[in-house]
Parts: C-alpha cells; structure tokens; sequence
C-alpha cells in the first residue's frame, strides 16, 4: 500500500435513483480517525457506503481507499478493510467456527487466534447456528470477523443500531482500541449522534444527498450555538446570521453556525453550548427556517 494522508477520499461522487439523487457528495476521512458519518434515515449515508465498497455503481465522481482508486484496485482494498453491516450478511444456518473456515479462505492474513480470542470476549459460541443468535451476538460476531484480518479500514453502516446501550458501549471501547493504532481508520455511519459524541473525532453530516458540514467535531460542536431568547428578541435577529428556529409559545430557540459573529452582532442574548443531535435537527429545518 502507498503512504497516504486521508483513509478515504471522495470527490464528486453521484447516484442518481427515481425521487433520490446522491448530489456532488464529497468528503475526506483522514489517516487515524474515526468519521462519524450522520444523517436521517433516506439521507444517502447507505448509498455513500455502497458506492464505496462498489456495490452500487456510481454515476460520477472519484474515490480513493487507502490511496487507492476503489475501481482499479477493488481487489486490494478489500483484503485491508472491513464493512460491518446492520443486517447480517452470513448465512445463518453457519456457526462460528464455519464462519472462520470460510473467511480463511477469503483473507490471506486471517488470524484465527484473534478471532477466536474475540468470541471469548464477546461470550459468543462457537458450535450455535447464527439464526439463533440475538441482534447484538450477530452484531459481535460481525465485528469478531472484521478484526481478524488485519484491516487498516473500518466502514460501519448503522452497526450499533437496536442494540441496547451496554452492548453499544461495550462494541465502542473495542473501536477505541482499534483505532490506538495511528494506521487504522473508521467510516462509522449512525444516526445515533450520541455514540459519535464519544467516539468520532471527525463528523460529515449528509442530507437529502447533499453534504452539509465536514469537519473535526470539536470545532463543529464549538462554532454552533442555540440563542434560547423571547420572541421579541427572535424578531430582531436577521434571517442570514441563523440556520433555524424553533419556536414555542414561550419563545425561540435559535441555532447560529458562527457563534463569535453572532455573539459580537447580538451580545444582549445568551448563547447556549449543542450538541450534534440539536445540529442535525436543526440543519434538517433548514429550509422552513422556522419550526415548533
């Protein structure tokens, strides 16, 4: 593999489908990141991730993987990187240690002793058929297997999706290991904001198919403030300078997306610290501009 700055760099990339287009969407993840990858369901975090590992077919633009050209060198990337889906991609009548024959066959650098180290941690059988498995043991099982072969690259598309916070949490120490190696990367799409809170440092947030912010979470998190304000107060504040509002009988609550602007035009108000779900929210009602 050649040395590379950004895990993955996407530039351009469209899909168009009847009533959805994937517009112009382009963002980098960098080397030794983990890029928490946002959206409402339908946004195109799915398709993005399709498009990366080709499964979809794109109608334009360009992506690299680990500085590679995801087409050229499809075959080289996959054995360096790791896809963990929501819905289970084995055959269920497999059990765990089938699962490990097959993918010693698919991988040249499968490591059957971290894997079988990774059911033991994760209390997974070996000898028990998958369909019998609860959604958080096949979620296990499919991280156990993406981390036995040495993959420098980790996509994850809504992985922690209805499993119960302590097997969440459980599954995001493991990504906190993984990503101590300064080589290793994560594409983690979720609209769970609140894992991302803890895990990512990088977050891109896609809507409709277009790419709203890209950045380091920090300093999303730290230019976003929400004015909670009278609705006098509401009716002083110019258009431009918010992205929306949500008003209530008692007031406004206001995002802006340049506090110091904002702070300097509007000093009389108070400003109050948000999180990425408020950001999402209150990015989606962009176009209302005014929501209850």
């Amino acid at each position: 593999m050649s040395n590379f700055e950004n895990a993955i760099e996407i530039s351009g990339l469209t899909k168009k489908y009847d009533g959805f287009t994937l517009d112009n969407v382009s963002f980098n993840v960098p080397k030794g990141c983990v890029m928490g990858f946002i959206g409402q369901n339908g946004a195109g975090k799915t398709t993005t991730i399709r498009s990366l590992l080709n499964i979809t077919k794109t109608d334009g633009g360009s992506i690299t993987m680990l500085g590679m050209d995801h087409l050229k060198n499809e075959y080289e990337i996959k054995e360096h990187i790791a896809a963990v889906f929501d819905e289970m991609p084995f055959n269920e009548s497999f059990n765990a240690n089938q699962i490990s024959i097959m993918f010693r066959g698919l991988y040249s650098a499968w490591d059957e002793e971290k894997y079988f180290a990774y059911l033991d941690r994760f209390c997974l059988p070996r000898k028990k058929a998958i369909k019998k498995f609860s959604k958080g043991m096949k979620m296990k099982l499919q991280i156990a297997t993406a981390l036995s072969h040495g993959a420098k690259l980790l996509i994850m598309d809504e992985a922690t999706t209805g499993l119960d916070p302590v097997v969440r949490n459980e599954i995001l120490d493991i990504f906190r290991e993984y990503i101590q190696d300064e080589e290793n990367s994560i594409l983690m799409s979720s609209h769970i904001t609140s894992d991302l809170e803890k895990i990512a440092d990088c977050v891109t947030f896609i809507d409709k198919g277009h790419i709203l912010l890209t950045g380091y979470k920090d300093e999303i998190l730290e230019s976003h403030a929400v004015i909670k304000c009278s609705r006098d107060d509401y009716s002083a504040l110019a258009k431009d300078d918010f992205v929306s509002a949500r008003l209530s009988d008692f007031g406004a609550e206001v995002m802006v997306a340049d506090v110091n602007a904002a702070k300097a035009k509007y000093s009389g108000l108070t400003f109050d610290k948000t999180t990425l779900e408020e950001i999402m929210l209150f990015y989606v009602n962009r176009e209302k501009k005014e929501w209850s």
